[in-house]
């Protein structure tokens, strides 16, 4: 039997006027309720990561057409936008929230847009959209020392369940960054499954703490939607994307290797 190959969307700012930090990873109101509109009409069915997950687990059978909404960092226009739009069509999605960068008690200021306020993440919650971890600052967890990383993860996840009433399951990495290292402390910390970025589709061999995602854009038209929703095409999509990822992990391994090497020397 082949093996289940998913398309994940990752989407980021839901914005009629997004400013330029997060333009090019925002889409219109207008063309996400398209977006969701075309789920709907061709059939397919949204799970939560947590319930992928949950059925890869435990051998349960995946709907025929499955297909996750993600959306990650924690912008205004999730609530304002999104939520109607997968409201109109009974989609289920999960929002991957920065703790530090939400309205509220543990603001750090850091946020790109405007985003939510802890009100509105739990009338999110409410209306069945699941709600991760996406650490307290974004930062590139895999930069970070031990006691930092851990820091990250923790603060977020004790946010999350004061705020919610129970700690979140499913993480996404900031930027798509992680390594061996920062999947075991996510582990360690209580989630059960994280994602990536990749722009490739999710299978199973990929491992709950590596599961990978498609990039939508505000550049992301119709025929190259339904692509994404298909399969089809998707490395040639994210050609470039793939070159510039391991680029720069070359680039950040160095750095780390570097950042050792110094240590040892103090």
């Amino acid at each position: 039997m082949t093996e289940a190959r998913i398309p994940i969307l990752m989407y980021h700012a839901v914005a009629a006027d997004p400013n330029d930090a997060t333009r090019d990873l925002s889409v219109s109101p207008q063309a996400f309720a398209e977006q969701m509109a075309l789920i709907a009409d061709r059939g397919l069915t949204p799970l939560t990561i947590a319930d992928l997950a949950a059925r890869w687990r435990s051998g349960r059978p995946l709907p025929a057409l499955p297909v996750l909404i993600t959306f990650d960092d924690g912008y205004e226009g999730v609530h304002r936008h999104a939520l109607p739009a997968l409201a109109e069509h009974g989609l289920s999605a999960t929002l991957f929230v920065t703790t530090g960068w939400l309205r509220g008690a543990y603001d750090t200021g850091g946020g790109l847009d405007t985003m939510l306020g802890w009100r509105q993440v739990r009338e999110l919650a409410d209306a069945g959209v699941e709600i991760g971890g996406h650490s307290h600052s974004h930062p590139q967890l895999d930069q970070l020392g031990d006691s930092a990383l851990r820091a990250e993860l923790t603060r977020c996840r004790d946010i999350v369940a004061g705020e919610l009433g129970a700690p979140p399951v499913s993480f996404a990495y900031p930027y798509g960054y992680s390594s061996r290292r920062v999947r075991t402390a996510v582990r360690e910390n209580g989630f059960a499954q994280a994602l990536a970025v990749g722009n490739a589709l999710a299978r199973r061999a990929q491992g709950p703490y590596a599961l990978r995602r498609v990039t939508v854009r505000r550049g992301t038209g119709a025929e190259e939607f339904e692509r994404l929703l298909d399969g089809r095409a998707v490395a040639r999509t994210f050609a470039r994307d793939r070159a510039l990822t391991k680029g720069y992990a070359v680039v950040r391994g160095t750095r780390r290797l570097h950042r050792r090497a110094v240590g040892a020397l103090v």
